[in-house]
Parts: structure tokens; C-alpha cells; sequence
């Protein structure tokens, strides 16, 4: 007799950064149905086609199973299987060699976007051996909405989406796509079915866009022109909280002079959007008391990203819409441990000065290495030598500025080690291979140290196959070999009942719970000002001298000087069918996007003799790839969108499963960064298309 179906519930991951709440079936180690729990704290029943039919990542014949080592040169695509504890005594015996020769500094640990508890204890073990280089996407990636954030304000402003709120300014976020670090779809939606207006600022006609009262259709690269245009109108109109700005703002008459010259027409030119669009979407904003600024990932992508955070939290505070209901706000954690604390920064006092940023004079509390730096110190040796890496959920090789800088990088290393589910273009380029577990496999937290003020229970389902182990268990035996033992558990799950020691809860009776949210508090400003230098929101920066870092918002300039020789705007979205480079492989998600499709006008098309899918050469200063032309009239027709994170896992792997073909990473450079967080131009680029 078959056993019966038995129904767990978690919150998905690993797609994104997670979030939604599911009920997952499970019959004989086999999950035989993924679905939305309608009980789900930020889903409420909704998940999108990537959760339902997540459970696919476990059984793929292709998955790695057990430990490899390299049998050829490195790229070569050749192994052989090893048993665990060969894989991490020679890891550590390399990591040690080179921590003698060099010190731990020449051990970098590169982590991907975080999905779970992986990522800090992946800090923990760099802290631990000694090392500051935590190579991370945080360039790109958070940090700069973030640490802007805690420059200007005093914490990271987070769209509170979960109270009403009048108004929704969706700027550079596509929720019907991918989750915003818990930013989810239905939360969205159910704002507009209560009655929210909602506007949208992107240069793409999304699906938010479709639904909105007002869409500004900007031109990619000028937001900050945009919001100083709108703080120009508020300013001007006296549309602002006067009370508010009194009170608990610093530099508004400087940021009004500075903005004096930011008019709607003098941004229309800039930004292509109409001066009257530019007034009234100031005026809704301004009038809406409150208004939730839903701000995405896409304003992370080139250079200008700190001047965009900073107009946009400028916004937000003239309004008076920080540490409101509706509006945006500080996240408050629950009670579990600090981010400190777990990963052990005690231990490695000296890292704001020992990091490789620390050279470069990153904006401070940017605690991670920028891509960029890192590669430079490997090819470079400046600020000096690094020559060891170990890596989990993270695929550099497609995702980094610059891949054939990424590759020169891995080649010139003398030692690589990569946990991951899959062999992907970067573990290709390892010299041993941990297999991992993943989401339904092991017990885990979502959200820790995220910033969204909850934390959510992802309970193991089914046992993993083969050799698979937990990444945290990877590094925790790891840690054991090269950093004292007694900082390490003899299970890795305690690191789970270390983060929710506070809460005073076991695990499993946080996964009884489901989640952990932090307590709601409005307007503390009232009692205790700002963490800020004055105390206030710093629409002028007090710490700019200091830092040398800018003290009013500017628009700088697009992010790429216009060349003729590359009349159109190359920019880029997310797919709602993958996470960045991964799960291609999948093939329930491939036969909804089975090739790199690049969103082209109708009429750009015709003006370059190119059909609807129509192989398609798409050329910056720095590199040609080849996509396949979806037209469509969402784009502007000066603008272009490709799709990002593609390889091909049906590839030759001695060629590293054609990373070179159609990945976004070959027309990008570092050659230009963003001072505060070595930000790169990953999109914004000028570039050519032209018929294969």
C-alpha cells in the first residue's frame, strides 16, 4: 500500500529571495506538489509558475551528487569523484597554504545574492580565518538603497506595503517579474483592489506599468534627473510637510537652491518624459498622505546609483512619508540575534581597514568586496595578492561585470572551490566541487539580515540525494579545518537555534509559527530624532567632507557619454522564469523561455531588416552577443531590452557551456565605477544591433 500524500508547509526559495508561503505535498522522499498556502503572511495563497514547479530542481538526472575534483586544466570540464572528507581536507590544506605565504587576505569567500542563512555563515567563516574579502553583488545589488539609506535617514526605507497607503510609486521595480527582497506580487495587488492609485517609472511597459494611472517611460540612466525634477515641483509648489521638514530635515535650503534649476522642462529633455507627466506624478506623490516608494533593484545598475538613492529617500522624507504607516519604513527585527554576533565580527577587528575596499575608499558601511576590486587584486596584486577563492550560490563567470575579466580572474587563481547544485560555467573553472542540498532538503531561515524586519521558517521536506550536504554544513566542517574548532558546532543547525536564542523558540516551534515579525513603529522620530549625525534626515549630507562623498543629490550625466557609432540604449530586466543565471536547465521553466530573447520595437526592428525571432547581434564598445529579437512596442524605440544570465547547461562543458554566446556580461565593463560602491554600468549602455 502507497503511503498517503503528506502536506508540509515552508516558504519558497532559492527562485528569488523568497517569501511566499507553500503547501508542499510529499509521498515516499518525493514531493509530488508544490502550491500557495492561503494562509501565507506575504502571499496569501498566490505563488507564481517558478514556486509551483520548484520541487524539479531535487530530481534532475545532471544534479551533482557527490564531491569532484579536477582531472584536466582547469576549464577542461574533466573530474573525478572523491569522498567528502578528501574534498575538504584539500581545500583546506590549499586555503592554509596560502594564508601561510600570503595571510588570510588572499583568501577571498564570494557569496551570491542572500537566500537563506549561507550567506552570513559564509561571512562567519571568512571572519574566522581572518579574512575581510567577502566578495558579494552587493555593488549591484541592495547596498546601495541600503547604505544610501543609513547615510541619509538612518536605516534602509522599506515600502510598507502591508498597512494601506494611497498611493504606490513603483520606480525600477517589476513585481509581477521577481520579488523585491519580500516585496511581494499580491501585496501589491491588493493595495490597488483597496483603492491605491499607482504610479510607475521604468523605461519598459510592464505589466504594474499596463495597470497604472500615470507611467513615466523614462529614459534609461536619467533617474536622478527625474526625482530632482519632482523635488523641484514640491519644493516650488510648497507641496511639502513643512512641519516635518522643520523639524526633522537637515539642509533643505541648500537642497532647494541646489534643485532651483531642476525644472520639469529642463528634465523632459533629459529624461524624455513630458515636463507636464513630471508635474503631475510630483503633485500625486506629494498629495497623497501617504505613499509607499516601491524602489527596485534596476536604479543599482550603473554608476549614478548613490546619487538615485539619495534624491529618491529626499523625496520620501520632503514629504514626510519615512516611519509612516503606508509609507516607507524602518523594519524593526524581531527578536533573534545580530548580524554581528552570528558572524563572529568580534574576531576580526581590523576589517574596515584590512579590506580590499578599504583601499579604494568605498562609501563606509559597505562591508562587502565589489567584483571589480576583487579582480583587480587577483590580476593586479593591488591593494596586494589574492589568490585563494571559495564560493556557494553564486555563478560569477555569468554574473559579474565583465565575464572575460571573470574568467582572466579564475584562470590566474591558484586555487578555486565551489559549492553548488549544478555545474555552471563557474564551477567548470573550480579545482574541487562541494555538491549542496537545496531548499526542500535542509532546515533553514529566510530573510535574516535582509532588512524587511521578518524572518521566515523553511523546514526541510524530503532528505537530499546522494552525497548532497546543506551548504552551511559544507562551511561549518570546513570552518573545523581551518579556524578554530571551537568556534563551530558540532552540528550546523545550531546555527539555527542561535539565531531565535532571543525569541526564546526552538526551530521547531518557529516553523509551528511560520514566521517572525519584527514590532511596528511609526514615527519614533518623535522621541528619539534620527540615527543620524544631526540627528535628522540629512537632505544635506554632514558627513560629506568627511567621507568625500557628495552632499546634495546631482544628476552627473548619463551613465555612458552618446556615440554615435551605438545610437540605441541597451537595458535589461530580470525574468520571471528564472533567478539570474540560474535554472535553465529546468525544463518545465525552459519550455517557457527556451532561448535569450531581446525586446526590440517594431520599427527599430524594420529599420535593421530584422523579424520577430530573428537571431540578433547586439554590440557595445566592449563586446558582441548574439539573442533572438522579440518585438514588441514596450520598448522605446531608441531602447533595447536583452535577457541576462544566459548559458546554455546543454553545452560543451570544456567550453563552459557556451558562456560566451548570448550572456549580457560580455557587452559590460569596470572600466567606469560609481565612487561610493564600485557600481558598475551593467545596463544603460549604448550599443547596435544588426540582423545575424
Amino acid at each position: 500500500m502507497s503511503e498517503a500524500t503528506r502536506w508540509v508547509k515552508t516558504h519558497c526559495a532559492r527562485m528569488d529571495h523568497g517569501g511566499c508561503s507553500l503547501l508542499v505535498g510529499v509521498k515516499e522522499n518525493r514531493i509530488v506538489q508544490v502550491k500557495g498556502d492561503p494562509e501565507g503572511f506575504l502571499n496569501k495563497g498566490y505563488t507564481c509558475h517558478k514556486g509551483r514547479v520548484s520541487a524539479d530542481r531535487l530530481t534532475h538526472p545532471d544534479r551533482l551528487k557527490y564531491p569532484l575534483k579536477r582531472a584536466g586544466g582547469r576549464g577542461e570540464g574533466k573530474w573525478q569523484r572523491i569522498t567528502w572528507d578528501q574534498a575538504l581536507d584539500e581545500t583546506a590544506e590549499a586555503l592554509l597554504r596560502i594564508k601561510d605565504q600570503y595571510g588570510a587576505r588572499a583568501v577571498g569567500f564570494g557569496v551570491g545574492m542572500p537566500k537563506g542563512l549561507e550567506h552570513f555563515v559564509q561571512i562567519r567563516l571568512a571572519n574566522i580565518f581572518g579574512s575581510p574579502n567577502v566578495i558579494a553583488s552587493q555593488d549591484v545589488c541592495h547596498a546601495p538603497r541600503e547604505i544610501t539609506g543609513v547615510h541619509t535617514c538612518g536605516f534602509y526605507p522599506v515600502a510598507d506595503l502591508h498597512n494601506p497607503t494611497n498611493l504606490m510609486l513603483v520606480w525600477a521595480s517589476n513585481l509581477t517579474s521577481s520579488n523585491e527582497e519580500g516585496q511581494i506580487n499580491s501585496l501589491a495587488l491588493q493595495q490597488l483592489k483597496n483603492g491605491a492609485k499607482l504610479i510607475v517609472v521604468d523605461p519598459r511597459r510592464t505589466l504594474l506599468a499596463e495597470k497604472a494611472d500615470l507611467w513615466l517611460q523614462l529614459r534609461p540612466g536619467t533617474s536622478a534627473a527625474l526625482a530632482l525634477a519632482m523635488l523641484h515641483v514640491i519644493i516650488q509648489e510648497s507641496l511639502y510637510d513643512a512641519q516635518f521638514v522643520e523639524n526633522y530635515t537637515y539642509g533643505f535650503e541648500d537642497l532647494a537652491e541646489h534643485v532651483k534649476h531642476s525644472s520639469p522642462e529642463a528634465a523632459a529633455d533629459i529624461t524624455w518624459v513630458p515636463a507636464d507627466l513630471i508635474r503631475r506624478a510630483a503633485r500625486m506623490y506629494a498629495a497623497a498622505k501617504p505613499a509607499a516608494l516601491q524602489w527596485g533593484n534596476a536604479i543599482e545598475r550603473d554608476i549614478n546609483t548613490f546619487d538615485v538613492s539619495r534624491s529618491l529617500i529626499c523625496l520620501m522624507a520632503l514629504c514626510g512619508y519615512l516611519e509612516t504607516a503606508g509609507g516607507n519604513i524602518n523594519a524593526h527585527d524581531p527578536r533573534i540575534m545580530g548580524l554581528g554576533e552570528f558572524v563572529r565580527a568580534d574576531l576580526i577587528p581590523n576589517k574596515r581597514k584590512e579590506m580590499i575596499s578599504a583601499y579604494h575608499k568605498v562609501i563606509p558601511r559597505l562591508m562587502t568586496i565589489a567584483p571589480a576590486y576583487f579582480r583587480k587584486a587577483v590580476l593586479e596584486g593591488i591593494p596586494y595578492p589574492v589568490r585563494g577563492y571559495f564560493g556557494i550560490c553564486s555563478n560569477p563567470l555569468v554574473t559579474w561585470a565583465d565575464s572575460r575579466l571573470t574568467y582572466r580572474a579564475f584562470t590566474d587563481l591558484e586555487f578555486v572551490a565551489v559549492a553548488d547544485l549544478f555545474m555552471t560555467p563557474t564551477v567548470c573553472m573550480a579545482d574541487l566541487v562541494f555538491p549542496v542540498a537545496h531548499q526542500f532538503e535542509m532546515n533553514d531561515i529566510g530573510h535574516y539580515g535582509i532588512g524587511h524586519g521578518m524572518i521566515l521558517a523553511r523546514p526541510k521536506v524530503v532528505d537530499p540525494p546522494g552525497e548532497c550536504w546543506p551548504d552551511m554544513k559544507v562551511m561549518n566542517e570546513l570552518g573545523k579545518r581551518i579556524s578554530p574548532p571551537e568556534y563551530w558546532p558540532d552540528d550546523h543547525e545550531q546555527f539555527l537555534a542561535d539565531v531565535l536564542k532571543p525569541s526564546a523558540l526552538t526551530y521547531a516551534e518557529f516553523v509551528a509559527a511560520g514566521y517572525l515579525k519584527g514590532p511596528e513603529r511609526f514615527k519614533l522620530y518623535e522621541e528619539k530624532g534620527f540615527r543620524t549625525p544631526t540627528g535628522k534626515v540629512e537632505l544635506k549630507l554632514s558627513t560629506a567632507d568627511k567621507f568625500k562623498l557628495k552632499p546634495l543629490p546631482e544628476f552627473p550625466g548619463l551613465p555612458e557619454e552618446e556615440d554615435p557609432a551605438y545610437p540605441l540604449l541597451m537595458i535589461s530586466a530580470k525574468s520571471k522564469n528564472y533567478l539570474h543565471s540560474s535554472y535553465r536547465w529546468l525544463q518545465r521553466l525552459r519550455d517557457k523561455e527556451p532561448r535569450p530573447l531581446v525586446e526590440i520595437h517594431p520599427e527599430t526592428a524594420a529599420a535593421h531588416g530584422i523579424s520577430d525571432g530573428d537571431q540578433v547581434a547586439i554590440a557595445t564598445r566592449f563586446g558582441e552577443i548574439c539573442q533572438w529579437a522579440k518585438l514588441t512596442d514596450a520598448v522605446h524605440p531608441s531602447v533595447i531590452n536583452a535577457a541576462i544570465g544566459w548559458w546554455f547547461p546543454e553545452g560543451d562543458p570544456q567550453t563552459q557551456y557556451e558562456w560566451r554566446k548570448s550572456n549580457l556580461n560580455m557587452l559590460t565593463s569596470v572600466e567606469k565605477l560609481g565612487r561610493e560602491f564600485a557600481t558598475p554600468n551593467l545596463k544603460n549602455l549604448p550599443c547596435r544591433i544588426r540582423k545575424k
